[in-house]
Order: structure tokens, then sequence, then C-alpha cells
């Protein structure tokens, strides 16, 4: 059985370049769930302490790392979670994802949440990702 991530965008719903409203997954593969990413280093060094665009491009970052440990790509991503702080510029934010949503072959399916905060009060914005791998048989 062949594996395959199906992105929709139904004509009774937006649509927007940046991302897709509904993502199916079908067939053999595995699906990878990655934690909440913020600008941090292995090393606990938080990235653009002040400036969402930079914590933005830093979170995405980890994402890209952590496809790639698990034999993923950007290809097999399709759901992304972010979380953003109160009164933090949004246009700002979505600058900093830019570079990383122009590497992906289809937008992903996004979600954004405004939060009063996140675990540490540095942290601007925080997101997850949902991946899925195609078995290579």
């Amino acid at each position: 059985m062949n594996s395959n991530i199906e992105f929709l965008n139904p004509d009774q719903l937006l649509k927007n370049p940046a991302f897709s409203q509904v993502a199916i997954t079908t067939g053999n593969g595995r699906t990878i769930y990655i934690g909440g990413q913020n600008a941090i280093t292995n090393d606990l060094e938080i990235i653009g302490k002040g400036n969402i665009t930079l914590q933005t491009e830093y979170a995405l970052k980890n994402i890209e790392t952590a496809l790639q440990a698990c034999g993923a790509t950007l290809d097999d991503l399709f759901k992304l979670t972010i979380y953003i702080v109160q009164g933090q510029d949004l246009r700002k934010g979505f600058e900093g994802a830019q570079s990383f949503l122009r590497k992906l072959s289809n937008p992903p399916v996004i979600s954004s949440i405004i939060v009063t905060g996140l675990a540490n009060p540095d942290y601007l914005v925080e997101i997850e990702a949902v991946a899925f791998r195609r078995d290579d048989t």
C-alpha cells in the first residue's frame, strides 16, 4: 500500500497560499509528533530575546532538526500549531516563518493561538508540528 498526505482546500473555505485547511494521511508510514519548540539552543541559550521574528525562525529551525533526527524531511510536515504571546506583532512572527514556509512543497495545516505566556517569560512563540513519514516499502 502506498503512503500519502493529501492537502485539501475546499471551495467553501478560505484559500490562502500560506496554509492548507485539511491534511489527510493514508497508507503505511509513521506519524511524528514534535513537541513545542522555542528559540532555545541545546546549551539553553535563548535566541532573539524580545524579537519574535528571530524566535520564530529559530523555533522552526528546531522543528527541522527534529524531523531530520526522525529520518523525515520538511515534505513530511503537514501540521503546525503556533502559540504566540499576547501583544506580539503577528506580522513580524510571520516574517520569521517565510524562509521556512518557502521550503515546503505544500503549505501545512496551521492553527495559531494567542496565549498570556509560555514556560519561560523570554519565550515569545512556541511551535508544535506533526509529520507523516511514508514507509520506504
